[in-house]
């Protein structure tokens, strides 16, 4: 039987990339997807729910899938208000796992951030810990949380001072050897690539996934149902 999925976070990057992977993966039937704004010329197979995500619970009856791909995120430029950024970053991904167990959804994945910690003092790295801790307590069945490093890809908007932050990060990359290896920049498309490949075997016992994780699941040759 084909399944069903869910993406939130469709408009960015990794989210983006997760819609082009799963529509032409002949073991989806139906992708949903749940934003803020539509997605023009996508094909009948994928549907979508547009509304408030801070007020997710207005989609119970239709978030029913075999998988949620959570994919939000925002950063301290788009959103400089700590509490909306904390409601985002937190908020969405925690509540997708409640209504996911309420609908007894048995796949979550999550793109979390290196460095996530509950305890932290830097406020980014402590929300992530606390998004990470809260989704698990949620205890669905096959739930993966995804640690990449810095991301990289081209964006449709325009990040001027990223894209060359990125530019000058990448130069560095053959100075990141050892235990810097981790630090990495890890593009969108692996991450999009290893969360399918993680929703579709259950030989992979890791919860959390590390950023040089991500990359070897992305090249592992999945076998289909």
């Amino acid at each position: 039987m084909k399944k069903t999925a869910i993406i939130l976070g469709a408009t960015g990057l990794t989210g983006c990339l997760l819609i082009k992977k799963l529509m032409v993966d002949n073991r989806y039937e139906t992708i949903k997807l749940f934003s803020r704004t539509r997605i023009e010329g996508l094909p009948n197979t994928v549907q979508q729910f547009i509304g408030n995500l801070l007020e997710l619970d207005q989609f119970k009856t239709d978030f029913t899938a075999d998988e949620v791909y959570c994919c939000i995120g925002t950063t301290a430029k788009k959103t400089p208000d700590k509490k909306m950024y904390r409601n985002i970053d937190y908020g969405i991904p925690v509540s997708a796992a409640k209504l996911a167990k309420e609908n007894n959804i048995t796949t979550f994945l999550v793109v979390s951030a290196m460095g996530a910690n509950k305890k932290s003092k830097v406020f980014y790295n402590r929300t992530k810990g606390e998004m990470e801790q809260d989704v698990l307590h949620q205890g669905i069945q096959h739930t993966s949380i995804l640690r990449p490093s810095l991301i990289g890809g081209e964006r449709e908007e325009r990040r001027i001072l990223e894209k060359i932050g990125l530019k000058v990060f990448r130069l560095m990359q053959p100075l990141f050897i050892g235990p810097l290896k981790k630090y990495r920049i890890i593009n969108a498309e692996s991450i999009a690539q290893a969360m399918v490949n993680l929703a579709n075997t259950t030989s992979n016992t890791d919860v959390i996934i590390t950023s040089l994780d991500i990359e070897q699941l992305a090249k592992s040759n999945i076998k289909k149902d």
